[in-house]
């Protein structure tokens, strides 16, 4: 049952204690940085909507429970330091403006969302949530609603849209995908938990 599960992260445990030392914490954070940038190179622009399809939720909700909420939101928010400096960490796109810029376009809300939503699988996943498919996928869930309601909010706010036309071009094309993407990560972290216990 959660309640009585241990507390704590993936990453925690796998190195025996919850207090990680610098190295292994500046290390893990760096990964979840790469895995993200990685993520965003998978890119697909879709020609009814600017935001493009983007495997980073992914990377996003899976790196965020695996090393827990505080490293999860600050993997994140050097992910989009990073982004705002110029490094090419961002989808691609020769539609949507580089650097700095990316924050306030079509995609920014989506962007900003992502420190959130690592904070919040990584909460979720300390509390023992990643140690079973049903209460991983829910976490999953948690954080992607976070980004769809990020992305979707800042869509309406912008010229010429509305609610409804966010929803249309920044929800619905989407949403099937993603749940497929919240479902996979999902999968994994009960797997490596189970992992991880057959090698103690």
């Amino acid at each position: 049952m959660i309640a009585h599960a241990s507390s704590g992260s993936l990453f925690s445990h796998s190195i025996g204690r919850t207090d990680a030392g610098v190295s292994a914490r500046t290390a893990a954070v760096l990964l979840a940085v790469a895995v993200t940038a990685a993520s965003a190179q998978f890119t697909m622009p879709l020609p009814f909507t600017k935001v493009p399809f983007v495997l980073t939720p992914f990377a996003v909700m899976l790196t965020g429970a695996a090393l827990g909420s505080r490293l999860g939101f600050l993997a994140q928010a050097i992910y989009l330091a990073l982004g705002v400096a110029g490094l090419p960490v961002f989808a691609p796109s020769v539609e949507l403006m580089p650097g700095a810029a990316r924050l306030i376009g079509p995609t920014g809300g989506y962007l900003l969302a992502y420190p959130v939503a690592a904070f919040i699988t990584g909460w979720c996943a300390e509390r023992g949530w990643d140690r079973r498919y049903l209460t991983s996928f829910a976490s999953m869930l948690a954080g992607l609603a976070v980004i769809y309601a990020g992305g979707v909010s800042w869509l309406a706010l912008l010229p010429g849209q509305s609610l409804a036309t966010a929803i249309i071009g920044g929800f619905l094309p989407y949403i099937a995908l993603d749940l497929l993407k919240a479902a996979a990560a999902a999968k994994i972290l009960p797997s490596a938990w189970s992992l991880l216990g057959r090698r103690r």
